[in-house]
């Protein structure tokens, strides 16, 4: 019995919208409204800093260094090999969905990998990739000192 009305409690909500909606023709504009839920608490925002800022360098991937689950991730293992970058901490977000969901509100960056450095966010694939290419990422890992200044920031073939 609890149903009809709740039913009918429904049924009045849609008739007050569809009453707000303005008829053909009709000039007036209804305010948009965007709701978003805050995904990271308190207590997921410290132990990102503390990752972040605990590491010359961490990653964020879908995956791990050795097997990453997505080519982007993969692209980004690639491109740290290719600049001589050996070790790095990474965390794989695909086992904690509350870290993949946190992780995009606290760099307010909506995908992965993430690449961090020295607390600083560098970016995603595509930032790191064109940074790659500009020799950016070279300079910006040497800074650092995530890799020697004397390194060929070439990756190592196999014989």
């Amino acid at each position: 019995m609890t149903f009809l009305p709740q039913a009918a409690r429904s049924l009045r909500t849609i008739s007050h919208v569809r009453a707000a909606i303005p008829r053909p023709g009709a000039t007036r504009v209804l305010p948009m409204i965007t709701i978003q839920r805050r995904l990271l608490s308190e207590d997921l925002r410290a132990r990102i800093e503390q990752d972040v800022k605990g590491n010359n360098m961490i990653v964020y991937i879908k995956g791990t260094p050795d097997a990453p689950q997505c080519g982007f991730s993969r692209a980004v293992v690639q491109m740290l090999q290719a600049e001589g970058v050996r070790a790095y901490a990474y965390i794989n977000i695909l086992e904690n969905e509350e870290m993949r969901s946190g992780l995009k509100e606290y760099s307010q960056w909506p995908t992965f990998p993430q690449v961090y450095v020295k607390g600083e966010f560098v970016g995603g694939c595509d930032i790191v990739m064109g940074m790659s290419k500009s020799g950016e990422l070279t300079t910006l890992l040497k800074k650092e000192g995530i890799v020697s200044a004397d390194a060929e920031g070439q990756s190592e073939t196999s014989s």
